[in-house]
């Protein structure tokens, strides 16, 4: 087994924020990567919230909050990246810029090193396969928020050796996360199942069914979920709501996986949901309300 002691992440946003603190948590040094110093502080500021919100709540002790914020390396230098022995991408769901960005990584990591990308609808494969080192490269999907979500999945396309595959397993189990295996189909598991759940929530208001607040509440009570389907679009973000049923509906043509009509008015309106302020709801009062628009 590959001994793996310095993570590299590429991103500070989002996902990337959460991947790097819950590496640093795990006692690896981490090396964080974002492209302008704005958005690298904007990260680490979060993570610094984070931790400081543990502290307050008594989750850890402050000695413990300040070494793990000081094996956290913030850069805008793909060049901190070169000592990283796994490097993990959480960047914009983006093919073109996945790959552009591995041209530059893959030219100053050592070839010993793992890549991971963190891709929710992606094909994993189509990333390894811009790299020189496909055996070594594998998808390791976190959910948002990485913090608190369980779940990693492992995704294994093709190239991806027993080696690299172990690798993604023993660092998911090291961040205390529930690993589980799958192959590199679009969605992998968790999303194949979810995009047709959220899509039919959207179609079900598209149709009149019910309110958007009616449907969400139906499923909060009636079906256990934590938050309705519409919440859950825009916490995810409706425009990576979007991404993914393209994905989807290229691979399958099924119409279960396009996008309505609905959704596609929405992300030309840059309602992207709560990351925008807006999406089924209008989150810029005290508490979300129904977004009006979604009523004309």
């Amino acid at each position: 087994m590959a001994e793996i002691s310095k993570v590299g992440v590429l991103g500070c946003g989002l996902m990337g924020h959460g991947i790097t603190q819950v590496a640093a948590q795990a006692g690896y040094e981490v090396v964080v990567r974002e492209v302008d110093d704005a958005s690298l502080a904007k990260g680490l500021a979060k993570i610094d919230q984070q931790l400081a919100k543990a502290v307050r709540r008594k989750r850890m002790a402050e000695k413990e909050a300040d070494a793990i914020r000081a094996r956290i390396h913030g850069t805008t230098d793909y060049a901190d990246l070169a000592g990283s022995d796994l490097v993990v991408e959480a960047i914009t769901e983006d093919l073109a810029l996945k790959l552009e960005m591995w041209k530059a990584v893959d030219e100053v990591v050592e070839p010993a090193a793992f890549f991971a990308t963190n891709t929710s609808s992606l094909a994993v494969i189509s990333q390894a396969a811009a790299t020189s080192r496909p055996e070594r490269f594998l998808g390791l999907h976190f959910f948002n928020p990485v913090q608190i979500m369980k779940l990693l999945e492992v995704v294994r396309c093709v190239t991806t050796s027993e080696q690299a595959l172990e690798v993604g397993m023993e660092f998911g189990a090291r961040l205390g996360k529930l690993t589980i295996s799958t192959k590199d189909t679009a969605g992998f598991i968790v999303n194949r199942l979810l995009i047709p759940y959220l899509v039919d929530g959207i179609r079900a208001f598209e149709e009149g069914v019910g309110s958007i607040a009616q449907i969400d509440a139906a499923m909060q009570a009636g079906a256990g979920h934590p938050m309705g389907p519409l919440t859950l679009s825009d916490f995810i973000g409706l425009d990576t709501v979007g991404a993914m049923c393209d994905v989807f509906f290229d691979e399958f043509r099924e119409r279960r996986f396009a996008a309505p009509p609905t959704l596609r008015k929405m992300l030309a309106a840059h309602w992207y949901g709560l990351k925008s302020g807006i999406g089924f709801y209008d989150y810029s009062g005290p508490e979300p309300v129904e977004n009006p628009g979604l009523a004309r």
